[in-house]
C-alpha cells in the first residue's frame, strides 16, 4: 500500500556575527548525520511555535524568527519516521539570549554522551559552508541557495 502522508519538519538557519552557521552532528540509533537545528511538526502546534519548542529543547535556547528562507518546492520521500513525503520550512533566526550550550570544535564530538540518541553542535563560516557539509538532500540545497551558487 502507498504511503500518502507527510513528515512536516522545520528547522532554524542561525547565523551569528562572525558571519557563522550553526550546525546539528547528531547520531540516531547508531546513524549519523550532520543538519541545521530543527525537527518536526507536532500535530496541534503551528511552524514558528514548533521551530522555537525545538530549539529550546535542542539547544535551551530561545529564538526570534527573522523571516521565511526556504520551503521545500518539490518531492522527496522522507529518509525518518514512516516514510511519506517531506515538506521542510527554513526560517533565519537569531537568539534571543546568550548562547550558553557548548560549541563543539570537530564534527561528531558528543563528548562521552551514551544512549541511542547524541547530539552536539557548531559553528561552520559560512565562507567555507559547501553542501557536503551536511547530511540530508534539502539541507544540501539550502547550503546552495545561503551560499548563493543558485540563482
Amino acid at each position: 500500500m502507498e504511503n500518502k502522508h507527510f513528515n512536516i519538519r522545520v528547522y532554524g538557519l542561525l547565523i551569528n556575527e562572525q558571519n557563522e552557521i550553526l550546525l546539528s552532528d547528531e547520531e540516531e540509533q547508531g546513524i549519523q548525520f550532520i543538519k541545521f537545528p530543527g525537527g518536526g511538526l507536532e500535530y496541534g502546534e503551528g511552524l514558528i511555535e514548533a521551530l522555537k519548542r525545538e530549539f529550546i529543547e535542542e539547544c535551551n535556547l530561545k529564538i526570534e524568527i527573522i523571516k521565511h528562507f526556504y520551503t521545500t518546492d518539490y518531492f522527496i520521500q522522507s529518509a525518518f519516521g514512516n516514510g511519506g513525503q517531506l515538506v521542510s520550512i527554513y526560517y533565519l533566526v537569531k537568539p534571543l539570549q546568550e548562547i550558553n550550550f557548548k560549541i563543539a570544535s570537530r564534527e561528531y564530538d558528543f563528548d562521552g554522551q551514551i544512549g541511542k540518541s547524541k547530539q552536539c553542535f557548531r559553528f561552520v563560516p559560512l565562507s567555507s559552508l559547501e553542501d557536503q557539509n551536511v547530511t540530508f538532500p534539502v539541507d544540501k540545497y539550502v547550503v546552495e541557495l545561503l551560499t548563493n551558487k543558485i540563482n
